[in-house]
């Protein structure tokens, strides 16, 4: 069968730079990797075929040849591996080191980095919106001091792995073609301990509580996070610590509903009030404020305080405070109460103008019906 353009297995343009066709193998064999695609013999094929391509276009003298000549001044170089090209472990490595541990990235014997680690913290609103500093505390693995960090005994020191030769990793062939893997014997640590420190059991780590304080910048929201570098885990063999990233988790609040730098709240007025207008006290973070209440107020409507909601942590307006008025009907009424009411309720019937929101729902319930019966 006749070999498909290795442009076009690629799927870049002739004239693609290193970039562009590097970019272009990688997405194809993340795709048809043969870890992804176990069972599957076409994923496999195209693996090899996007893998012989790129070891020609990656390779700027055969790349060169193959612009002039074809398959034909290429043909028995791409998978030779050859001194002068681009071997599958090379390009394994070159392009998947910093996914599946092949040689182009970092070494893993010696110091490494330590963990991240991540903290939830529980906030109440009026702490996100103002701001705060608070302690708290953090399992986490520090450095060994009796033994400096080396997991060795003190007067001791570690050995190069056997196994590795102290490179942390060792050559795997897998089928048509092989792989680096974490050494078996040392971890990935490229050196072994004999006598190992009694404090960490040659670890090199500790399990230990910290207690940190966090300043909480005013405006946070549930999903932001603060980064603490270096208050993570402390690196195997001396390494540097990792992070440690702050997760805000607000809690809901009795009053106050958040929508980003708005706030909501619901406000229960009497009849009299909406009928007759008034003034009542509304809460904010900052303290109380007055609310007037127009005459014939209707239940639900919406009144904005400007500027009495949240000043956002990356910086903008101030939000508002939506205060939605809700009608309260009167419970546990006296009997001379209900006369009262029914009194009033008999005084407004037939009237059309004391209730006219009522009286177009009315109006337009009779049409649907007549429409439907005509």
């Amino acid at each position: 069968m006749a070999k498909r353009d290795y442009y076009e297995v690629l799927g870049v343009q002739k004239g693609a730079t290193d970039s562009e066709i590097k970019k272009a193998f990688r997405r194809i064999a993340m795709k048809y990797h043969p870890d992804r695609n176990p069972d599957s013999k076409d994923a496999e094929e195209k693996f090899k075929e996007a893998q012989e391509a790129y070891e020609i276009l990656g390779d700027e003298d055969k790349k060169s040849t193959y612009d002039r000549f074809g398959h034909a001044g290429v043909d028995g170089n791409a998978g030779a591996g050859s001194a002068g090209g681009a071997g599958f472990s090379d390009v394994f490595g070159d392009v998947f080191g910093d996914i599946f541990g092949g040689g182009g990235g970092r070494g893993r014997g010696g110091p490494q980095r330590g963990s991240d680690l991540r903290y939830d913290l529980q906030l109440d609103l009026e702490d996100a919106v103002k701001g705060k500093t608070v302690q708290i505390e953090v399992p986490t693995l520090s450095h060994c001091e009796t033994c400096d960090g080396t997991g060795a005994r003190k007067g001791s020191t570690p050995v190069t792995c056997g196994t590795c030769g102290g490179l942390g990793q060792v050559r795997m062939s897998q089928g048509f073609f092989s792989v680096q893997q974490t050494c078996p014997d040392c971890g990935g640590r490229g050196q072994t301990i004999k006598d190992p420190c009694g404090d960490c059991h040659g670890r090199g780590v500790i399990e230990e509580r910290k207690t940190l304080s966090v300043k909480i910048p005013a405006g946070v929201d549930t999903g932001d996070r603060i980064r603490l570098a270096g208050k993570g885990e402390a690196g195997p063999q001396g390494g540097p610590a990792g992070d440690l990233y702050v997760q805000m988790h607000v809690r809901e609040h009795s009053i106050f509903v958040r929508d980003d730098a708005n706030l909501h709240c619901e406000v229960p007025i009497s009849f009299a009030q909406a009928a007759l207008s008034g003034e009542i006290e509304v809460p904010t973070l900052s303290g109380k404020v007055k609310l007037k209440i127009p005459a014939e107020t209707q239940s639900g409507k919406l009144f904005r305080l400007r500027g009495k909601g949240v000043a956002p942590v990356r910086g903008g307006a101030t939000g508002d405070l939506l205060c939605r008025v809700v009608l309260e009907t009167p419970v546990n009424l006296s009997s001379e109460q209900r006369e009262i009411l029914q009194q009033f309720d008999k005084s407004l019937s037939g009237n059309s103008k004391h209730s006219p929101r009522s009286n177009n729902w009315f109006d337009g319930v009779k049409k649907f019906f007549d429409n439907l019966t005509g």
